[in-house]
């Protein structure tokens, strides 16, 4: 597809991300996480990426967010291939919000803290990097939580604080590897609405790496890899399937 054409319904000028003959090789040769790979993504998209273990789509996260550097092939953000290391500080600090299934959030540090971690670097003083982590956290359902420290919260709620850290500079798109993997299913199934809600009310571009095929059909797009290539690419519609939600609340 030419750069310059919309991707899936996506609107502008062309993919927000473009990959070109990926590679990723591990030092000795001998394992081929990416090969060759080809891949688009549009601005304001809900994507999930699928596969077994081993097919190299945690490689693709890291690599669509500057956290690794590819063997061979480019990679385009924005129409601009991401090569050097300031680029590639920029791209992290910058255009891309990281949501992990660990959380990682810091043990010492209190939830309105955390999210603002990602702040320190930019120009904001306190008072506004308080005031700005105080209006993410109230975005994901979690201002009545403000001064808990992480040990105090359940899983649900970390992840919850996880996403609105993510969200603290303003990233062009958020990356998500295995979010709900450390969540049970009610957890889980208010971690994919808040997803939604976020795609719908506010245009997050949305990728999101999966094991699980009910949190890969809540996507708008699904993409298959294998052997480090893309073996299937399909637009979804619907909602999807609703994950088995239990008793227990986030």
């Amino acid at each position: 597809m030419d750069s310059k054409s919309s991707v899936n319904g996506a609107t502008g000028t062309g993919p927000l991300i473009r990959c070109e003959k990926l590679q990723r090789e591990y030092p000795d040769g001998s394992v081929k996480a990416l090969r060759s790979l080809d891949l688009q993504i549009g601005k304001g998209e809900f994507v999930a990426i699928m596969g077994p273990s081993g097919s190299g789509k945690s490689t693709l996260l890291n690599l669509l967010g500057g956290l690794d550097k590819p063997s061979g092939g480019r990679i385009y953000f924005e129409g601009v291939a991401i090569e050097t290391p300031s680029q590639l500080d920029d791209l992290r600090a910058n255009k891309v919000g990281f949501i992990f299934q660990a959380f990682y959030l810091l043990p010492t540090l209190t939830a309105c803290e955390n999210v603002q971690v990602p702040m320190f670097e930019g120009r904001l003083t306190s008072p506004e990097r308080r005031k700005k982590a105080v209006q993410l956290l109230e975005r994901v359902g979690m201002s009545h939580r403000l001064d808990h420290l992480p040990s105090m919260l359940s899983a649900g709620e970390r992840q919850r604080v996880a996403i609105a850290r993510s969200l603290a500079n303003d990233p062009v798109v958020l990356l998500a590897d295995e979010p709900t993997g450390n969540l049970d299913s009610t957890n889980g199934e208010a971690i994919l609405q808040l997803f939604e809600q976020l795609h719908r009310d506010h245009g997050v571009t949305l990728v999101v790496v999966t094991h699980s095929e009910e949190v890969g059909h809540r996507a708008k797009r699904l993409i298959r890899l294998r052997d480090g290539s893309v073996i299937e690419d399909q637009i979804l519609s619907g909602q999807g399937i609703r994950l088995n939600a239990g008793e227990r609340g986030v």
